[in-house]
């Protein structure tokens, strides 16, 4: 795989999730950039033998990591970006019928502020786990290669982040 190939593959994944985990747009470029080089750099070192993307994964988690501690305090994490399009507003412009109304909206809103106040509540390792699982939709195995850390530390931290999450959250919203 050329530094180019690499690049183009990989950069909107390695953005998205920049942004997850920070929770701001300049945070996330600045992560990118340096992730991308780094893989870029890394390149010929990598064996190969395994997924490239999780690989991939792995450089830009630990450069937050990095960034977390060079920063000394943490930014948290926003759960969904208005640019996301997972957002309350999926449905396609054209159809009026289908936009959600000022109440559902209101609503939304008010979940996702109540879902980013919780994740700020997270450990840094929780919230990783958390993003890469249900955001991503990782497997435990490849959460465990791109954290470096055993499987059973994932299942852990994952069961551990659902639960505070879920009691933070309160029943209307588990």
């Amino acid at each position: 795989m050329t530094p180019e190939e690499l690049v183009n593959r990989y950069s909107a994944m390695v953005y998205n999730l920049a942004l997850r985990l920070t929770g701001d747009r300049a945070d996330a470029e600045d992560l990118t950039q340096e992730a991308l080089l780094k893989a870029v750099n890394g390149l010929p070192g990598f064996r190969g033998d395994a997924d490239p993307g999780t690989w991939v994964y792995r450089i830009t988690v630990n450069a937050w990591k990095n960034l977390l501690r060079a920063k000394a305090k943490w930014r948290f994490l926003r759960f969904f970006s208005a640019d996301d399009p997972k957002a309350v507003d999926s449905e396609p412009a054209d159809c009026p019928e289908a936009a959600p109304g000022p109440e559902a909206l209101a609503q939304a809103q008010d979940l996702r502020r109540r879902v980013e106040s919780a994740l700020a509540e997270l450990t840094p390792e929780e919230r990783a786990v958390l993003v890469l699982r249900e955001l991503d939709g990782r497997s435990y195995a490849e959460i465990a290669e791109s954290l470096d850390v055993p499987l059973g530390t994932v299942k852990s931290r994952l069961v551990r982040a659902r639960t505070l999450l879920a009691q933070k959250l309160g029943p209307e919203d588990a």
